[in-house]
């Protein structure tokens, strides 16, 4: 295997690894020799990641995580140390969507929730992570952004306001680790077909093409895609990248 993308005797956490991204990164790090603490808030979507590695599983802990609670995101955390004894990469993947709204139709309880979910899921998960990569002298952080953190987002104002701080809180904690070892990236995809664009489950082919039209290349990335960035950012041989936020867009933001 190229020593670039060889994970042997690592240890990664993945929340949100019951679909989309979640599931094909937990896949894609296993079969490189990655071992693995994976983790979502929907048990039959866990239960289908957890079989899709059946030939990896002595090498996986999967458990329930509500992201919004800090006690879950510390549970994971202790799960890897005491099966495998470290953290190695955490990846802060689970989050949600919102219908789209302007931004003055949108109440407390969706604001609470993206701010909940999608900020405290990711600064409660880095929390205990740092932790343990401290006493390490070594790991690496990739949150998942998206394209609308990076940007307005016409009808998702709370959504984007959440991805905005999922942002700051990477480069945040790239700025305040990067000389004990810690490096902390994000990745700002553009619509991607997962469960999260299926917000109101209405997505059609046609949306899809109406999406589309907005990008360069003219359509959307596959999950794939954007999972084969990860493991190259996520690579052990990219150890001078800390503090990015890495637009996977097809070209959207080169207009």
């Amino acid at each position: 295997m190229d020593s670039l993308l060889d994970f042997s005797g690592q240890v990664a956490l993945i929340t949100g690894a019951g679909s989309g991204f979640g599931r094909l990164l937990s896949k894609g790090l296993a079969e490189r020799g990655c071992k693995l603490v994976i983790s979502d808030i929907d048990p039959k979507g866990l239960a289908e990641t957890v079989e899709s590695l059946s030939d990896f599983a002595d090498s996986v802990i999967a458990q329930h995580c509500d992201v919004s609670k800090e006690a879950d995101c510390k549970a994971m955390v202790d799960s890897a140390m005491d099966k495998f004894g470290r953290v190695d990469i955490g990846v802060n993947n689970a989050g949600i969507a919102h219908s789209m709204a302007p931004m003055h139709t949108i109440d407390e309880a969706t604001m609470d929730k993206q701010m909940d979910v999608n900020v405290k899921g990711v600064m409660f998960g880095m929390k205990y992570q740092i932790e343990v990569m401290l006493k390490q002298g070594s790991g690496h952080i990739l949150n998942v952004s998206s394209l609308a953190g990076l940007g307005g987002a016409p009808k998702g104002a709370a959504y984007s306001a959440a991805k905005h701080a999922v942002i700051g809180l990477t480069k945040t904690a790239a700025i305040e680790y990067a000389r004990k070892g810690i490096r902390a990236n994000s990745i700002c995809p553009f619509y991607t077909p997962t469960n999260i664009l299926n917000i109101d489950g209405e997505i059609s082919q046609e949306g899809i093409n109406q999406l589309a039209v907005g990008c360069p290349m003219k359509r959307l990335a596959t999950p794939q895609e954007i999972v084969n960035a990860m493991l190259l950012v996520l690579s052990p041989g990219n150890t001078y990248m800390t503090g990015q936020s890495i637009a996977l867009d097809g070209g959207v933001t080169a207009w």
